[in-house]
Order: structure tokens, then sequence, then C-alpha cells
């Protein structure tokens, strides 16, 4: 799987999860978050959960998902380039 694949896998599943813009979540929330999801429903699930909120509420969701790869990005960042020398 190549990165941006992960990347997009990781914001389906942050979109999905209940975490809310409100709770300012944490690196480590964020995380958790996103892991519940994926053993939950499975990547393709939180995929196929994505597709239906854009197809039954397209503003709402197109706003989430800015902010679920805003927050994974910057989740997941710092493991660009860990154990590499400098």
């Amino acid at each position: 799987m190549n990165h941006l694949s992960i990347s997009v896998a990781r914001a389906d599943a942050l979109f999905v999860s209940s975490l809310q813009r409100s709770d300012q979540p944490s690196t480590g929330q964020v995380r958790q978050a996103i892991a519940a999801a994926v053993q939950t429903l499975g990547s393709r699930g939180c995929a196929g959960r994505v597709a239906e909120e854009f197809g039954e509420h397209p503003e709402l969701a197109a706003a989430r998902m800015r902010w679920a790869l805003q927050l994974t990005a910057g989740a997941f960042e710092p493991d660009c380039g860990h154990g590499r020398a400098a």
C-alpha cells in the first residue's frame, strides 16, 4: 500500500469515528480513533461510510473530510523519516 492510500484510509477512518472537531483531540486520541474504526469496520467499510455521507450530506462531509485529513497528517507526520540519520 502506498503512502497516499494509507493517508486516505486513515482520514476515512477518522471521518467515520466518533471524534468531533469540538473535542480538540490529541494526537493519541486521533490515532486511537483511527485504529478503532479500522478494527471495527475495516478500511473498505470506512470508505463505504464516507461515500454514504458524501451522498447524503456533501457540504458537511467535505468539511469533516478536510478536518480529518488535517488531523491525520499532523498525527502521523512525525513518523516520516523516523529512525533515519539527519
